[in-house]
């Protein structure tokens, strides 16, 4: 069925508890587990459609904020949702305590035990009034970014429309555009504040309520991180410090030399790889898509597939619009079986990313779409980005259809980029554990914090210029995820550093690297992330030699590239 075809009725709020109130007893009551497994199936079926709602109206209101009808289901739904929780949470409980739990986990697997008692400790009756404003806190932050109308050049962009902008190679225009982007932010950061304070205070609240010391253990629940704790990451980010930090310089350090710049540069002269250009897509959106088409056909028989699907569905849309949610991402209808993408092509080599990227999430997801339960369709969020960011390196044998006469600068820029991507990412990570360790902190010194942690991970940035919120070292705010998922980052640092071992296998054997692919991709949600990689004979990101590993190999290829010609 085609996306725009899809129903879409609010369902009734009290019918739907009863539903699950009704299931959950059956549960209970069960006198043999052939009953157990039917309330089980009957519960995985009514979750679904639950679930298949509530994304659509959300995906319609992403793809148009300014939608009345569907903005008005998204108030539903935040109200709903926690509400629903309880009856969820009493599911749970009777999962957990069923005399037929052993079966279940002869079935299916004891990790759906262990995230059920993960979930459970993330929820109470006692905080359902703190989910309902968190979701409108996040839903005020998500509008306030859609709505954004910036003044550049005559025109008015989007900040997505923007960026083709803030990557020319015309340094007055590139620079221009930079503080076009960042007097927006400024002039919005009173609001921009005043959604986090609440946030990061109503998250501390809740956390306490909980029993926890404050946020940050409720905020690794909340994530499902189930095979590793904070320390390891505390460790992870020490070894970003020690192996990529200097190699990223060193990137950093090339680059100003190719563009005529001092080192360290501003963010805008940072932005920009190379003196003629960054590297950009030949083609159009339909083109761009089209050549996915290709790459997918040819990759595998299960790729070429899938992306037919999503193409014959309309489960991808990728046009920057007005009133169009900022940023992309990928979700699953499950009534229908199927991912659907959600992106803004701007006109730079994010847009083939999508293709690579966001398809990489789908492809898993469609390739694990009937497993039960629903829960084992997706990976825990750091193990799913293994699946989008290896993507992205598959695609290399196919960059001159995306990239024509820059493909050697796509290459280059893409490896390097993967490199230097980590410390930022790391850098948010560490970023939110501080603020959510001080949830008094005032808005200055939240800034202060970000502004003290560049110096640490992103060295080869300097501050000022002119640029407004970015000079000021205040940028942490243009990243949603430290408002809409807290504690979400790290995990594209993990995952791109599992990437970098797929781009390393790719280098001696295409195949051999797509069957660890996979090996990897296959499990989908049925192990926890470092079984996951154990299974498909890959590293964890978690040794200290993985990391010094793959920025070696990396290192070692970049050093070696040929750049001439590429000025």
């Amino acid at each position: 069925m085609k996306f725009s075809e899809m129903p879409y009725t609010r369902p009734d709020l009290e019918e739907l508890k009863a539903q699950l109130g009704t299931v959950t007893q059956q549960l209970k009551d069960a006198p043999d587990y052939a009953a157990a497994h039917e309330a089980f199936l009957a519960q995985q079926k009514l979750m679904i459609h639950l679930e298949t709602l509530a994304t659509l109206s959300s995906v319609r209101n992403s793809i148009d904020t300014r939608d009345k009808f569907y903005d008005a289901e998204e108030e539903f739904w935040n109200a709903a949702l926690p509400e629903l929780k309880a009856y969820e949470d009493a599911w749970q409980g009777a999962m957990l305590e069923s005399p037929f739990r052993k079966d279940f986990a002869a079935q299916y697997g004891d990790l759906m035990f262990i995230n059920t008692e993960m979930a459970r400790k993330t929820f109470s009756p006692a905080i359902v009034e703190e989910l309902k404003q968190e979701n409108t806190l996040v839903l005020a932050y998500d509008k306030l970014i859609a709505s954004a109308q910036i003044e550049f050049e005559g025109g008015t962009y989007t900040i997505s429309q923007l960026s083709p902008f803030k990557n020319s190679p015309d340094d007055a225009v590139r620079l221009a555009a930079w503080k076009a982007e960042g007097g927006w932010y400024k002039a919005h950061q009173p609001e921009l504040d005043e959604i986090y304070d609440k946030l990061v205070r109503l998250r501390d609240a809740m956390g306490r309520k909980l029993g926890y010391d404050g946020f940050t253990q409720l905020g690794y629940y909340r994530m499902g991180r189930n095979c590793y704790t904070k320390e390891d990451v505390e460790k992870f980010r020490a070894a970003v410090v020690k192996y990529v930090v200097p190699v990223a310089s060193s990137i950093y350090r090339e680059q100003a030399a190719r563009l005529g710049k001092s080192y360290p540069m501003n963010f805008a002269d940072n932005a920009l790889m190379f003196r003629s250009g960054n590297p950009k897509p030949c083609g159009t959106p339909a083109e761009i898509l089209a050549q996915g088409k290709h790459f997918y056909e040819e990759l595998s028989p299960e790729t070429g597939e899938f992306f037919n699907t999503m193409l014959d569905n309309e489960l991808l849309d990728v046009l920057s619009t007005p009133g169009k949610r900022a940023g992309g991402y990928c979700t699953s209808l499950g009534d229908y079986h199927v991912p659907f993408i959600f992106a803004n092509f701007n006109g730079t080599q994010h847009d083939v990313e999508v293709v690579t990227h966001e398809a990489g999430h789908a492809f898993a997801a469609w390739l694990n779409r009937d497993r039960i339960p629903q829960s084992y369709i997706w990976p825990s969020l750091e193990a799913c980005e293994v699946h989008s960011m290896s993507m992205e390196f598959f695609a290399w044998p196919w960059a001159e259809g995306f990239f024509g006469e820059d493909t050697r600068k796509f290459r280059y820029s893409h490896l390097a980029g993967a490199l230097t991507f980590i410390p930022y990412g790391t850098m948010v990570d560490h970023f939110q554990h501080i603020v959510y360790e001080k949830p008094e902190m005032t808005p200055a010194e939240r800034h202060a914090v970000w502004k003290e942690l560049l110096g640490v991970y992103m060295p080869w940035v300097k501050l000022g210029d002119g640029i407004p919120f970015y000079g000021d070292g205040e940028g942490w705010q243009r990243q949603l995820h430290i408002y809409v998922n807290p504690f979400y980052y790290i995990d594209y640092c993990l995952a791109q550093t599992v990437s970098l071992q797929f781009w390393a296998l790719l280098q001696k054997n295409k195949d051999n690297a797509w069957q660890h692919y996979m090996a990897y991709t296959k499990q989908g949600g049925s192990c926890v992330f470092t079984k996951l990689l154990e299974n498909a004979g890959l590293e964890s990101p978690f040794g200290e030699a993985c990391l010094r590993g793959v920025c070696e190999t990396a290192k070692a290829w970049l050093d070696s590239y040929d750049l001439t010609g590429l000025a």
